[in-house]
């Protein structure tokens, strides 16, 4: 294949477009920062207050269920594919870029309990099939789909700071050996997982040494039994948890395909709603259950002690009542929502008999990420550079491993429908989970 001058050129048009490509992407994100913090900071400071009033969210939802709403009928595409119905690596045209881009807008600094990674993919695909068109490249149908793939790792690994991640990510999403990737992989991946285990917790016993790769670098604390078994323990209930999340956010996308207008703006408001209770109940502020949950998940790692067990438990059971409901109405991405309640589940937990807090909010992050996602490897994989601790790596492995069997023998949940709109949009073929 490195042989095909055609290959070869697909090659070098992928590495090129990976540039403006990246440019796009990152722009966006800071436009989205930028506007969340407007809008969740800077205004209420504004206006005299430390943080946001139990009110507060109420307000920007009603806005975003109303945007989203009308942009989902009107624009084509839909606005990018439904977050309940998972990532998808393909199936956005030029065409769908604009209502993309404008939904994301429209439900992300708003306060919808989703991640930007989904509007990524499709604004770095279709980006990278536009830029084919503008310098008149062949237009097959291997060279969309390679182009597609290109432009959406492109434009992935802008969110998550690293090409590893988004390479692994899209080769999942994408399919790539279909079941028979799951099939070998999965049992590799857990046989791994035990191996590190067992390997690490002989030498510790033993004391004896076979040599290692360390650098020199400051060794992370041991796991030890309590972590192993707490972490299989948590993750069986975190899949079984997020599982549901996803069935409700399912459920909810149905109800919204029924009657798009109405029910886009009461999945909204009532997402809204849970972030205002969250506050009136915990006295801290709405944006912990609003929004994607990115950066409350670096506070948190950092404070776990911050945080009361009331407060966690709000947060996990609000925001995940909130998630369910944002995954079938508005648009966005599924990653980071499931990483914080993961977190938040392993920081309730920490203080268990043997449980410490590292292990623990890493198996949960690795555990609700493979639950929701149902992309293991790639779960594992991510948890891993985020964390930055080698020590935890055989826990997220066994954690992901057990969430994804768990959620795989579970009742999937109903399908999502087409939408129900006008005879001349009805007509349009819907996208995949659309």
């Amino acid at each position: 294949m490195l042989r095909q001058p055609a290959y070869l050129r697909a090659l070098v048009f992928c590495g090129l477009i990976g540039i403006p490509v990246s440019l796009v992407a990152f722009w966006f994100l800071v436009l989205l920062h930028e506007l969340e913090h407007l809008l969740w900071v800077d205004w209420p400071q504004h206006l005299g207050w430390t943080q946001p009033p139990w009110w507060w969210p109420l307000a920007p939802a009603l806005v975003s269920g109303l945007l989203v709403a009308q942009i989902v009928v009107r624009f084509p595409g839909r606005g990018g594919h439904i977050p309940a119905a998972g990532l998808h690596a393909g199936g956005t045209s030029k065409a769908a870029l604009p209502g993309v881009v404008l939904a994301a807008l429209a439900s992300l600094p708003l306060g919808a309990v989703l991640g930007p990674e989904a509007p990524l993919i499709a604004l770095g695909g279709g980006l990278a099939l536009l830029f084919r068109d503008l310098v008149r490249a062949p237009a097959t149908k291997a060279s969309t789909a390679l182009l597609g793939a290109a432009g959406a790792a492109a434009a992935i690994s802008a969110i998550f700071g690293s090409p590893l991640v988004a390479a692994v990510l899209l080769m999942e999403v994408a399919g790539v050996g279909g079941p028979q990737l799951f099939a070998v992989m999965l049992p590799a991946l857990l046989s791994s997982g035990v191996g590190a285990i067992v390997f690490t917790g002989f030498g510790h016993w033993t004391g004896l040494q076979t040599g290692s790769l360390r650098i020199g670098l400051p060794a992370p604390p041991t796991l030890d039994t309590g972590d192993v078994v707490w972490s299989l323990l948590m993750a069986l209930v975190i899949g079984v948890g997020v599982h549901w999340v996803i069935v409700g956010g399912r459920s909810a996308a149905r109800s919204v395909a029924a009657h798009p207008l109405r029910n886009t703006l009461v999945c909204a408001l009532a997402a809204g709603g849970c972030a205002a209770l969250y506050t009136g109940i915990t006295g801290r502020s709405p944006s912990e259950v609003a929004l994607s949950g990115q950066n409350t998940l670096s506070q948190l790692a950092s404070h776990p002690h911050a945080w009361s067990v009331g407060s966690l438990v709000a947060v996990v059971l609000l925001k995940s009542v909130a998630y369910a409901l944002c995954l079938g109405s508005l648009r966005g991405g599924p990653v980071f929502p499931a990483l914080f309640l993961g977190g938040a589940v392993g920081a309730l937990l920490a203080p268990l008999p043997g449980f410490g807090v590292a292990p623990a909010m890493a198996a949960g992050m690795a555990a609700a990420s493979a639950a929701a996602l149902r992309l293991p490897v790639s779960c594992v994989v991510l948890v891993v550079l985020l964390v930055g601790n080698s020590a935890t790596v055989p826990v997220v492995v066994l954690a992901a491993v057990v969430s994804f069997v768990t959620v795989e023998l579970l009742p999937q949940g109903p399908d999502i429908p087409p939408l129900r709109v006008t005879a001349r949009r009805d007509s349009r073929p819907a996208l995949p989970g659309a």
